[in-house]
């Protein structure tokens, strides 16, 4: 794209560029002088810095310039941008780190690729990680982002730690619960869970020791971005896979879910038995309120299908329980020498206490002999109605 249609689709599409900056002194003006070749449409938010960042800004009055009183992180920063976009009438927004890593001649790679986007879209600059002068600390967070950001979203990035990014400020969450740089992958993961595409594109990179002021604190910002993963792997495994999974199953017929999710979904006949048989184990082994999770980490851990090992582990939904315990207390009865009497009695949890072994027992044995006869069915149904794919 050429310069001014870059500066035309960024009025049409109302898009601003926010740079959150502290002490960035030596890169600041690089990086404003940069973007109004393409728009004087910056937000900037002075995070409490203490350097000469108020008199480079001074220079700028065709810019928007929001000064905080005091250092409150980049994710802090973010949020008074997003707000003050959103009350400016802005769309989108770029956001741009004024460090110096980020060049500015790479806003027509966003601006071009949320053109030839049908539906709105969260863009995540992709920086070549491999090529030299990256520090390997930043490759190997990277690294372990991505992972997390794909158990959590289903959705696959080669970066998801670059701070150049488009925003639809329409689709984003509203409330965060994070304030510094493990901001960013909160707001990725939970504009995903709403049904936003997430996706990269391609920019450039640039690690210059000699002028780049980072203010990642190693151990302290990795133990916050470990326990903002944990919570949301939680809230993945326990809500949004369930909630995915029923919305799904809503909107198809049970032909449709059975064509889609089970003959045309990923992996071999033989992995997608196993996942069934997975599924019913855990099911109906005694680990009840941790299914979903023990399920559903056990499927990424062994690579199954997901979705499958999830609708077999429903086999003890509520009106199935009583029989559960029933048929466990009777196949366990004869390994503690137990009464299979008390089957006679109202069944319930107390029950299970008074015979807690030869529930366990029982559930152990009705656990894998069912897993084992559903994984075998499942894997004779498909290999005769979708031979191809064993």
């Amino acid at each position: 794209m050429t310069i001014p249609e870059v500066q035309n689709a960024i009025s049409e599409k109302k898009i601003c560029i926010l740079i959150p900056t502290y002490n960035n002194e030596k890169t600041l003006k690089r990086v404003i002088d940069g973007i109004l070749q393409y728009t004087e449409n910056i937000i900037v938010i002075n995070d409490g810095s203490t350097d000469s960042t108020s008199q480079i800004l001074a220079q700028y009055p065709q810019i928007e310039v929001m000064s905080l009183p005091e250092n409150k992180g980049k994710g802090n920063g973010l949020k008074i941008g997003f707000r003050k976009a959103k009350k400016s009438g802005y769309n989108y927004a770029i956001t741009i780190d004024s460090d110096g890593q980020h060049y500015p001649d790479d806003i027509p790679v966003f601006v071009e690729a949320l053109l030839n986007e049908k539906e709105d879209v969260l863009l995540i600059g992709n920086r070549n990680m491999s090529q030299d002068g990256i520090p390997k600390k930043s490759s190997f967070g990277n690294r372990f982002s991505n992972f997390w950001f794909w158990f959590e979203t289903g959705i696959k990035l080669e970066d998801t730690q670059s701070g150049y990014r488009l925003y639809p400020l329409h689709k984003i969450p509203k409330k965060y619960f994070t304030p510094k740089f493990e901001f960013e992958i909160e707001i990725i993961v939970r504009t995903a869970w709403r049904h936003v595409f997430v996706k990269n594109v391609p920019i450039k990179v640039l690690y210059d020791p000699a002028e780049r002021v980072s203010h990642f604190r190693p151990f302290k910002d990795f133990t916050r971005i470990s326990i903002l993963n944990t919570i949301l792997v939680t809230i993945t495994l326990l809500y949004i896979i369930p909630r995915n999974f029923l919305n799904n199953f809503k909107k198809k017929s049970f032909k449709k879910f059975l064509k889609e999710d089970v003959l045309e979904s990923d992996g071999s006949n033989r992995t997608k038995a196993f996942s069934v048989a997975l599924g019913v184990f855990v099911g109906l082994s005694p680990f009840w309120g941790f299914h979903t999770l023990i399920v559903i980490s056990l499927s990424v851990l062994f690579k199954l299908n997901k979705v499958l090992a999830f609708v077999a582990s429903n086999v003890s939904l509520p009106p199935f329980i009583p029989f559960i315990i029933a048929a466990s207390l009777f196949l366990g009865a004869p390994f503690v020498s137990g009464d299979s009497s008390i089957l006679n009695q109202e069944l319930n949890f107390e029950l299970i206490k008074n015979n807690l072994l030869q529930y366990v027992i029982g559930s152990a044995i009705l656990a894998s002999t069912m897993s084992v006869i559903s994984g075998i069915s499942v894997f004779f149904f498909l290999n005769k109605v979708s031979p191809e794919n064993s």
